[in-house]
């Protein structure tokens, strides 16, 4: 009896069967393909996790289950390349670049060293509506969402993205860039959700203060674009920016309170609750996060009501399916992949872990956290490092503290504003707790330095051998301990030599160009790292670019004529040295300022031209950088990868990555 069962055991599908997983991993890397060929240029290892699954995904090997799942997956694939293009399409539709009056409702704003970024919607162009949002820079604050404003400018387009780096016009369908100091108010369309929105900023910001208002509309809403941003880099190097954009947890908490709340419907109790939600993530203006959480909120109510059992893995798969039949290009905002990618952590892993600590004798409170956490931290791990270039090492520990505060905080926020909102003259009562709470929030990491993460290093291939290890190493995929500890041996192999054939230079010199228009570009050799910096990047950029790369740097180079601003952005990247062509305002940084016509750092030569240009010469090899476009730069001894693009390298030359 017990040979049979092991024998039946033994014939089972390694991967359980699930229509909706494998319609949203089609339609997926359908989008995944796509993007890759047209902005990014397509590498032999983007199809390794696809080698790897679909295997074990067609055992046993019968002729209709393999026409079944491979007729779903590459429908859907086609499915996906099909919408991704034609939201391409769409997205490079639209009026030309010139001048135009504007007229467009604000949906959202950020501030910025005195400035207002406003995005606006519902466009029209000298009077004729157009497709697409446009992205408004003021010297004004007075402006709030719902405000219908209009303004002539000379208005830009924003161009396709080359990576993932600079996607996020693309993602959001902003095709439009302008700058203004003066608008005047336009007929106004009353948007009661954005009037909304705006009641709460101008509530947060009257009677919380500065930062702790920020802090609270952030929170709420899940814009943190008006928060300080020395606190938001020291929030996101602890691992907990999650709670400040409206992700999944807190659609779960307003979710469970409603249930609570309307437990007196019984099993009706879920439609308020469902209706609650949306209205909610209306308000925080669809973010992906929150409609993947709403989505999977309805799943887990219609199961709930007609008594069948809740699959996470089918509900995370529905949820990607809905989010990507109607915006494919979410797939790439880092955020989608983060939001998914926590939920798949947390269903391959969530329950195995859970049981090896109950084993472990690990009290039931602390488990619970600690393999939710240990879940996601392990399936995001590539994904926040190829998408903020960094990884925390104070992640799990600072949400063992703060997730289980997160409930408490946002329920109380929340009911504290709605009666701020109800009785406006005792708001600043209402708002004395909230108040005092950021601010000793904001003391806290302001004091304590949560600056040590991991960075300066690049994952690339090894991001999918990782993926394609969770995925061996989950009990999804049954295998005998010997093929599994062989499998773990040779993953291990892999990740270690992709990292080293990533981060690793061991002959020539490294050309690294920033993607998209920023001029930015890092050259290394040996122990010798330089930042060229052109016009038109500013101190974000930079550090985000460096993050991903180095981490630091020895020198930069600035080649911008508006010389005194970008010598101050090259200066507080860290370098030790900073070189430019002519003599002038320095500023009020303290690093050192080096001017000529040429000099040099280890085996990197620098020379600049009378047209502007900077030549590169290492080990008999030269690279041309153009100020007007790094697109432009050519190089001794390269050639092609197949994407037009100059990539590997002749002789231990030059290594140029575009």
């Amino acid at each position: 009896m017990t040979d049979n069962a092991e024998s039946s055991v033994s014939r089972l599908p390694r991967v359980n069967f699930r229509p909706l997983l494998f319609a949203a991993f089609g339609i997926t890397f359908g989008i995944f393909l796509y993007c890759r060929i047209r902005f990014g240029g397509l590498l032999p290892s983007d199809f390794l996790f696809l080698f790897c699954f679909l295997p074990f995904s067609l055992f046993p090997f019968t002729k209709r289950k393999i026409i079944a799942l491979m007729c779903l997956f590459l429908g859907f694939a086609a499915v996906g390349t099909v919408g991704i293009h034609l939201y391409t399409e769409n997205f490079l539709s639209g009026k030309a670049a010139g001048e135009y009056t504007v007229e467009g409702t604000v949906t959202c704003i950020a501030l910025d060293n005195g400035f207002m970024e406003a995005e606006l919607s519902d466009l029209y162009l000298n009077g004729e509506q157009t497709a697409g949002k446009l992205t408004l820079t003021l010297t004004s604050e007075e402006v709030r969402p719902g405000d219908r404003i209009t303004f002539t400018a000379s208005v830009k387009r924003c161009p396709l993205p080359t990576g993932t780096e600079d996607s996020y016009y693309f993602v959001n369908d902003i095709r439009y860039r302008a700058d203004s100091e003066t608008y005047e108010a336009a007929e106004n369309g009353f948007h009661p959700l954005l009037f909304l929105n705006a009641k709460l900023f101008d509530l947060m910001r009257e009677h919380m203060g500065g930062e702790e208002g920020y802090i609270s509309y952030a929170l709420l809403t899940g814009n943190s674009r008006m928060v300080d941003r020395g606190f938001m880099t020291a929030v996101r190097s602890g691992g907990i920016a999650h709670i400040f954009a409206v992700s999944g947890l807190h659609i779960g908490i307003l979710y469970g309170a409603a249930l609570l709340i309307f437990r007196f419907l019984k099993r009706y109790a879920a439609l308020p609750a469902i209706l609650l939600c949306t209205v909610y993530c209306a308000l925080c203006a669809w973010s992906v996060s929150a409609l993947r959480a709403l989505i999977m909120c309805i799943a887990l109510s219609v199961n709930t009501f007609t008594g069948r059992k809740g699959d996470m893995l089918s509900s995370v798969s529905l949820a990607a399916l809905a989010v990507l039949l109607f915006l494919p290009a979410q797939w790439l905002s880092v955020g989608f992949r983060l939001s998914f990618g926590a939920c798949l952590g947390l269903a391959l892993f969530g329950g195995m872990l859970t049981r090896g600590m109950k084993r472990a004798h690990i009290p039931r409170f602390l488990r619970e956290y600690l393999s939710a956490s240990l879940a996601v931290q392990l399936f995001t791990l590539p994904i926040l490092i190829e998408g903020f270039g960094y990884f925390s090492v104070w992640g799990i520990g600072l949400n063992l503290i703060i997730v289980p505060l997160l409930p408490f905080a946002f329920l109380t926020l929340l009911l504290l504003t709605l009666l701020s909102l109800i009785i406006p003259p005792a708001a600043a009562f209402f708002l004395i707790f909230p108040r005092g709470l950021f601010a000793v929030l904001l003391f806290l990491f302001s004091a304590a330095d949560f600056g040590y993460v991991l960075t300066g290093f690049a994952f690339g291939a090894a991001g999918t051998v990782w993926l394609c290890a969770c995925f061996y190493g989950t009990e999804r995929v049954r295998l005998r301990l010997f093929v599994r500890v062989t499998v773990t041996c040779v993953a291990v192999f892999l990740f270690s030599m992709c990292l080293v054939a990533e981060n690793c230079l061991f002959g020539g010199a490294v050309v690294d160009v920033a993607a998209g228009e920023n001029m930015l570009a890092l050259v290394w050799c040996g122990d010798e790292s330089v930042l060229i910096v052109g016009e038109g990047v500013d101190l974000r950029t930079c550090k985000n670019f460096l993050a991903r790369r180095t981490g630091s740097v020895n020198a930069a180079i600035v080649l911008s004529e508006e010389r005194m601003d970008t010598l101050n952005i090259a200066a507080f990247t860290g370098a030790e040295r900073v070189y430019c062509m002519r003599e002038g305002a320095d500023g009020f940084q303290e690093t050192e300022v080096l001017c000529g016509k040429s000099f040099s750092e280890g085996e990197l030569s620098f020379s600049f031209e009378t047209d502007g240009t900077l030549l590169l010469f290492v080990r008999g090899n030269a690279v041309m950088f153009d100020p007007d476009g790094f697109s432009q730069i050519t190089a001794d001894l390269s050639f092609t990868n197949g994407c037009g693009t100059l990539k590997y390298f002749l002789n231990y030359g030059i290594i140029l990555l575009l």
